[in-house]
């Protein structure tokens, strides 16, 4: 048998991205206009189902690699009736995006890190670019499809090299008081020079602070071979 008349090995949905791959993805959210302003739901991101449950209807769009371009849907859980797990589920991917779009390293606790981790309001989850882990799941028809369920942070050797950068991403401003967070394996900058780290130049001295120089000697004078008439030859 030959793969080309037995099919009992072929994969049911090639179209998936293979478990525990990891790419930097773009998330975008789909607007489902339900808002609780006593839970801090505004701007109408958040989507509220015929079940009671409220979620963030996410939208992941893979940058770079071999996947680019593709898409990965997933629910972020806010809310459920059933109890708190799902919603706990939620905070934990939410926790790993930020920490992973902000340069923070999971272990991180020190105050410039708990702030990194807080937010306004669901649009400054829009547009988050992170490290993610697709993982494979299923929808509601039992069919498989992928998910992300998880994020790297910088405590990941891979983290750099995905991320495609060394520094604290633009637009993430620390609390007054605290400097930038280091991301593993970037570089410092050197500070630029100032005048006191090069030694002082002598300056040149102007051409009349030198003395003239000297005229060149006029050729010395020998003395005559001896037995020689110093006369001219009219005079002898």
């Amino acid at each position: 048998m030959t793969a080309w008349n037995d099919y009992n090995d072929a994969r049911q949905n090639p179209n998936l991205i293979p478990k525990g791959t990891l790419a930097k993805v773009h998330l975008s959210i789909r607007p489902g206009g339900f808002d609780d302003p006593s839970q801090g739901w505004t701007g109408g991101l958040a989507t509220r189902s015929s079940s009671g449950a409220v979620y963030l209807n996410g939208e992941f769009t893979v940058l770079e690699g071999p996947y680019a371009k593709r898409k990965v849907f997933t629910l972020i859980g806010l809310y459920s009736p059933k109890g708190p797990d799902w919603a706990g589920m939620g905070r934990s991917l939410i926790r790993g995006m930020l920490n992973s779009a902000r340069g923070i390293s999971n272990r991180d606790v020190s105050p410039q890190a708990q702030a990194a981790r807080r937010i306004n309001s669901f649009a400054e989850l829009d547009g988050l670019e992170f490290v993610a882990r697709i993982d494979i799941g299923t929808d509601t028809n039992g069919e498989e499809k992928n998910e992300i369920r998880g994020a790297v942070t910088p405590d990941h050797k891979e983290y750099a090299r995905l991320m495609g950068r060394h520094a604290v991403p633009a637009g993430f401003a620390p609390q007054p008081g605290y400097p930038p967070p280091v991301v593993p394996g970037a570089f410092p900058q050197a500070a630029p020079a100032t005048p006191a780290s090069f030694p002082p130049v002598t300056p040149v001295a102007p051409q009349a602070a030198f003395p003239p120089a000297a005229p060149p000697a006029a050729p010395a004078a020998f003395p005559p071979p001896a037995g020689a008439d110093p006369r001219p030859s009219w005079a002898r």
